[in-house]
């Protein structure tokens, strides 16, 4: 039969993860640039080492963090096996010094899917919270639509400055985060009526986003106050059981 982890392993686990999920997370997203970049484009000089620097260190923060949570872990075979993305992260950059053509670019292609995924793992518990996942939705899907009915009017539009639906799209995009650069911007009658509409329903898009990352961060905290009281309550259950069986 094997032996249970102690209430006490767990919780020096769980508060470990806790505080550094959310900033690992941060850095997973501000590093997938770092790996993508040198693949678009040539990188040279102070920003090729600049790119480096950034990347070994978070390679180190992410190795670091790897090896004390299985330190910490209360079975560690288990989270071997249910962290193989992580050690992926860790383990993959080891085989860099194999400078073999197209293997190379096939390493640099497998960490930037690696980090992608990780993030995206990271990340699940925000995008299912409270329907997060279909306001995303619902935001993108509004912006590509009023991007390409823009597009559609402005083109051909005397004196449009949107002929393309990149542009369509960068005006969206700035739009319906209440940026406003104003370097494009609708002619049309009919596009500036697209605008009052992605205006109205962005402001409460953008904020039922923002709202709903806001409540996420402060339910885990209450989640993880409760889950503590629960291990004191059942440590000291498991006192009372101790003395009543001593007497």
């Amino acid at each position: 039969m094997s032996k249970l982890p102690s209430p006490r392993t767990q919780d020096r686990y769980d508060r470990f993860a806790q505080a550094v999920d959310t900033p690992m997370l941060v850095l997973t997203i501000l590093w997938i640039p770092v790996l993508i970049v040198p693949l678009a484009t040539a990188v040279h000089g102070t920003v090729a080492t600049t790119f480096s620097t950034i990347d070994y260190t978070v390679w180190a923060l992410f190795s670091l963090e790897y090896l004390i949570k299985l330190w910490l872990a209360p079975e560690r075979g288990r989270f071997f096996r249910t962290h193989l993305l992580d050690l992926l992260i860790v383990a993959v950059p080891f085989f860099r010094p194999l400078r073999m053509g197209r293997l190379v670019r096939l390493l640099r292609l497998t960490r930037v899917g690696v980090v992608l995924a990780e993030g995206l793992r990271r990340a699940r518990s925000i995008l299912t919270h409270n329907g997060f996942h279909f306001v995303v939705l619902a935001a993108g899907v509004l912006v590509f639509v009023c991007a390409g009915l823009v597009t559609f009017a402005e083109r051909n539009a005397h004196g449009a400055n949107i002929h393309d639906f990149g542009q369509g799209l960068w005006w969206a995009i700035v739009t319906v985060t209440t940026v406003g650069y104003g370097d494009r911007y609708p002619v049309t009658a009919f596009g500036q009526g697209v605008a009052v509409l992605l205006m109205l329903t962005g402001i409460g898009l953008i904020g039922t986003l923002t709202a709903t990352v806001a409540s996420y961060f402060v339910q885990e905290k209450t989640n993880a106050t409760d889950e503590r009281l629960e291990r004191i309550e059942s440590l000291l259950a498991q006192l009372v059981g101790l003395r009543d069986s001593n007497d």
